[in-house]
């Protein structure tokens, strides 16, 4: 096996022939698809940050609280002022809505494909 297909096979699912994935194995891809997901979260955030302090001239502690409130489903906490504003707000708050729901798929999955998996290996054995 090649060392490109390895380090592939590292973040890929188990087959559903393949036994259940052991504990400490599955701790790790949990921690790893954690960090994706708060990755993105910082990117949403910091994205935010950067467009506020640009549009609104806000100072970086105002551009911080609109953003997680944005991005936080809580909505605009700073009154917008220019036109620039408020069209960013509009699109960063579409922008987040999806980044929200990415991020929480991405923490979701790994439970899911471990729930089918089991169910999957359980019907093999009461069909064998």
């Amino acid at each position: 096996m090649s060392t490109r297909s390895r380090a592939r096979d590292k973040y890929l699912y188990e087959h559903r022939s393949q036994p259940l994935l052991p504990a400490q194995a599955f701790l790790q891809r949990m921690i790893h698809h954690g960090g994706v997901s708060l990755a993105m979260t910082a990117v949403a955030l910091a994205i935010g940050m950067v467009g506020y302090r640009v549009t609104e001239n806000l100072s970086w502690l105002d551009a911080f609280l609109n953003a997680a409130m944005i991005l936080g489903g809580m909505g605009q906490v700073a009154p917008l002022v220019t036109s620039g504003g408020k069209l960013f707000a509009g699109f960063y708050a579409l922008f987040s809505g999806l980044v929200i729901l990415a991020a929480a798929s991405v923490l979701v999955v790994p439970v899911v494909h471990r729930l089918l998996h089991r169910l999957h290996l359980e019907d093999d054995a009461r069909n064998d």
